[in-house]
């Protein structure tokens, strides 16, 4: 890439980094997580490629350390550093639990074989003499020089041999799995391609140079564009995965939350809160769903006394003859049971709650709330099942006529009767702060 001034190189790695800094908060929260500490090595070293590759970078690790060519053992330090974080992060990312003793021990041969083509870079570096400045050409210009000829096939052994191991891990790989991480491992298998055609080309160039001719135009300006395509491509191929099941998990509670919106508009009077997110707009989505799970809960303890264990195994009976599985049967009967309860609770004129004898203190009558599955499918239910409509309208309608009844003998309505019961009014929505 004939680029003076390293743009095309500074920003790709400016992009690299970022995308490593948004992965630290995740790796502060685990520290354990193998896996994670591996992607954010790997972003970091990519980055670090493509700053250090740079004409402008070349130039100043130069003119820094004061000697002539020093930014070439540095440069293919990161290379290989590079090579074999990708090698790790694939050996644990393909890995389960089951092989978590086998990744480690191979992580560990990565680990020192990466080691160890990295000193003996910098050893011959240090063996060899280039005098002369060489900013693009380096590769071609000292072909035949002693010791650094070796450190030039040597890192471009090590390349290659990196290269070819990702192609075969993740085509092999790749055939086994779908969706986003199929894509990512293709992304990757090109990026390597790539990296193959990088090293063919730099080999090409050197040997013409041993054999006395002169191609040193396909280790530059040719060869670089290719390697900085394949790095963007790798990098994005081990990203994608990783963001996409951070958005799929993301919009899961999303989802969650909406969903579970029904039963905590049907429940929010027998909170006694109904506050809304704590944080406002900006709580996070897991708290959201956690505040509303618990409050949810809350206001099935409060009208815990009011279930009828008669109509929710009514409801369950009338249920079975359309769900499509016993769980949504159950839901559905769990949903009626709790929507007559609201309605009772709501308007119990008499305040007269069920004896022990009618509802024995502490029984759990409701299965549905002992899962967060559960608990998403009776509130899907209180919403949506033709059965919890007719019991809740069958309650509201007595709980009109015992008020009405009330009125005519005298007697003073509570406060909150059942024009209040929540669920009541068609469409009711939750109050803004709560979504």
């Amino acid at each position: 890439m004939n680029d003076p001034n390293g743009v095309g190189f500074y920003v790709p790695g400016a992009l690299l980094l970022l995308a490593g800094c948004l992965k630290l908060p995740a790796l502060r929260r685990n520290p354990g997580d193998e896996l994670l500490r591996s992607v954010c090595v790997l972003l970091f070293v990519a980055a670090a490629v493509f700053a250090v590759a740079a004409v402008p970078s070349i130039a100043a690790v130069n003119r820094v350390t004061g000697v002539a060519n020093a930014a070439a053992p540095v440069v293919y330090t990161v290379l290989t550093a590079f090579s074999g974080a990708n090698l790790v992060l694939v050996i644990r990312w393909s890995s389960g639990p089951d092989d978590a003793r086998r990744a480690a021990r191979w992580s560990r041969r990565c680990h020192a074989a990466t080691v160890a083509v990295i000193v003996a870079i910098n050893a011959l570096f240090v063996l060899g003499d280039a005098p002369v400045e060489r900013l693009t050409d380096l590769d071609t210009y000292y072909a035949s020089t002693p010791y650094i000829r070796e450190m030039i096939v040597l890192y471009l052994a090590a390349h290659t041999t990196t290269a070819l191991l990702m192609t075969f891990l993740c085509t092999r790989w790749a055939r086994l799995v779908r969706g986003p991480l199929r894509a990512g491992l293709v992304l990757i298998v090109i990026g390597y391609l790539l990296n193959l055609v990088y090293d063919a080309l730099k080999f090409t160039a050197v040997g013409a140079r041993w054999a006395g001719r002169d191609l040193d135009h396909l280790s530059w300006p040719i060869a670089p564009p290719v390697a900085a395509v394949s790095a963007l491509l790798i990098g994005l191929g081990l990203v994608l995965p990783l963001l996409s099941q951070r958005l799929t998990d993301h919009l899961g509670l999303w989802r969650r939350y909406h969903r579970l919106q029904p039963a905590w508009r049907e429940l929010r009077a027998a909170t006694g809160r109904g506050i809304g997110p704590a944080g406002g707009r900006w709580t996070p989505i897991e708290v959201r769903v956690i505040q509303t799970e618990s409050e949810i809960h809350d206001g099935i303890l409060a009208v815990n006394p009011y279930l009828d264990p008669g109509l929710r195994e009514a409801a369950l009976h009338e249920a079975l003859k359309t769900a499509p599985s016993a769980d949504e049967a159950a839901a559905v009967a769990d949903a009626a049971a709790l929507a007559h309860a609201v309605v009772v609770w709501a308007g119990d004129a008499g305040g007269r709650a069920p004896t022990a004898a009618e509802h024995p203190a502490g029984r759990a009558l409701l299965a549905s709330p002992r899962t967060s599955a559960g608990l998403v499918r009776m509130s899907r239910a209180l919403s949506g099942s033709e059965v919890v409509r007719a019991v809740r309208e069958a309650a509201l309608r007595e709980a009109a006529l015992r008020e009405a009844a009330l009125r005519e003998d005298g007697g003073r309505p509570r406060s909150g009767g059942p024009g209040d019961a929540p669920g009541a009014e068609a469409g009711a929505q939750p109050s803004e702060a709560s979504a």
